[in-house]
C-alpha cells in the first residue's frame, strides 16, 4: 500500500489568493520560454464533444526541469450566445515516485495564466509607447486581461466591446471602478480598436469579428478566445498582414483556428508563423522588427503555463510569510 500523503488540494479561492500577477508573470514566462526550447514535452490536447458546444479537453504536459508532469482537465462549454465557461482540474504528479501531489481549481487556474500570459507577450512585442487597449468580450478573460496588461503598462484608455451594450456598461463600470482606469463602452469593435494600440479579442466567436483593416500601423493584438481549429476572432487579411507569433507552433498548426483559415484562402503558408513567444522572451528571437509592423500573438493557452502555476503554489504551501508578502 502506498505512504505517498494526500494531494493538497487549491480551490477557487486559494488560487485566487496566492496567484498574483508578479507570480503568474514569472510562472508563465518561464514555462513558455521552457516550452520552446525543449524543457517541457508536451502533447497536442484531445477534444471529445459532449454535446452541442461542449467540450471536454484533456492537456498534458511535463516539467523537466521542475520534476513534475501532469494534465489539465478542462469541461468548456458554450451558452449559445457567445459566452463560454471553462470548468475542471489541474492534477500535478511528482517525478521521483509519480504519485499525484496536487488538485487545482482548472477555471481560476486558467482565468489567471491566461491573462498573464498576454500581458507577458504584449510587453514583448507591442510599441514601448502602447497605452491604449481595447478588449473585444466582456466575460471573465476580458476583466481578467484588463488587469493583467494594467499591471504592466501604464495605460491611459481602455476601450470595451461586447454584444449586450447593457452587459457591457455594467463591465465597464465595474471595471472602472476596481481598476481606477478610464475605460469607456464602444458602439462596435470598429470603434473600440480604431485608436487602440493594444487589442485583445477574448470572445467565444465561431467567426471573425475583428478586421484587418481596422487595425492601425504599429498595433499588437493578443488573439486568446478562441482555441480549436474550427473558431476565429480575426480575418484571414489581419493574419496575413501581421508578424504572427505563436505560444506553440505544433499546436497552432494544428488547432489555430484564425492560421488555418488564412492557410486554407491560400494567404499564407506554413512560414508565416514567424517564431514562438518562448524564443521572444529568451532573447533567440526578434518580437517586433519596426514601429510600424502589426503584431499577433495567437494564444492557444497550454498545460506547461498551468502546471507551472499549481507547481509554484504547491512549492509555497509552508512559506505563508513569502505568501502573504507577495499577495
Amino acid at each position: 500500500m502506498s505512504s505517498a500523503p494526500h494531494p493538497v488540494f487549491f480551490d477557487a479561492e486559494t488560487v485566487r489568493a496566492r496567484l498574483t500577477w508578479p507570480v503568474a508573470y514569472s510562472a508563465v514566462r518561464h514555462a513558455m520560454i521552457g516550452l520552446s526550447s525543449g524543457e517541457v514535452r508536451q502533447l497536442l490536447r484531445s477534444f471529445i464533444s459532449v454535446g452541442e458546444d461542449k467540450t471536454f479537453a484533456i492537456m498534458p504536459a511535463a516539467l523537466m526541469g521542475a520534476r513534475v508532469f501532469g494534465a489539465k482537465l478542462v469541461a468548456v462549454f458554450g451558452d449559445g450566445a457567445g459566452r463560454r465557461t471553462h470548468e475542471g482540474v489541474v492534477v500535478l504528479f511528482e517525478g521521483e515516485g509519480g504519485a499525484p501531489v496536487c488538485i487545482a481549481d482548472a477555471g481560476e487556474v486558467t482565468a489567471i495564466r491566461t491573462a498573464a500570459a498576454s500581458a507577458v507577450a504584449t510587453q514583448a512585442l507591442a510599441a514601448p509607447d502602447a497605452d491604449r487597449l481595447a478588449v473585444i468580450g466582456v466575460g471573465r478573460q476580458a476583466a481578467m486581461h484588463i488587469e493583467a496588461i494594467a499591471a504592466m503598462r501604464d495605460l491611459k484608455h481602455v476601450a470595451v466591446w461586447g454584444r449586450d451594450p447593457g452587459r457591457t456598461d455594467a463591465f465597464v463600470q465595474s471595471m472602472a471602478i476596481k481598476t481606477g482606469l478610464h475605460i469607456e463602452a464602444a458602439l462596435s469593435v470598429e470603434q473600440a480598436v480604431r485608436e487602440a494600440s493594444i487589442v485583445c479579442t477574448v470572445t467565444g466567436a465561431r467567426d471573425p469579428i475583428l478586421k484587418g483593416a481596422w487595425i492601425g500601423a504599429g498595433g499588437h493584438v493578443n488573439v486568446v478566445g478562441s482555441s480549436n481549429p474550427l473558431s476565429a476572432e480575426i480575418d484571414a487579411d489581419l493574419v496575413a498582414r501581421s508578424r504572427f507569433i505563436v505560444d506553440h507552433r505544433e499546436h497552432v498548426l494544428a488547432h489555430g483556428g484564425e492560421f488555418l483559415r488564412a492557410k486554407a484562402a491560400g494567404l499564407i503558408d506554413d512560414q508565416h508563423i514567424a517564431g514562438e513567444i518562448g524564443d521572444v522572451l529568451a532573447g533567440r528571437f526578434v518580437g517586433r522588427e519596426n514601429s510600424s509592423q502589426i503584431t499577433i500573438y495567437k494564444s492557444l493557452g497550454h498545460a506547461a503555463q498551468d502546471l507551472a502555476v499549481v507547481e509554484w503554489m504547491r512549492r509555497q504551501t509552508d512559506s505563508p510569510p513569502a505568501l502573504s508578502a507577495a499577495s
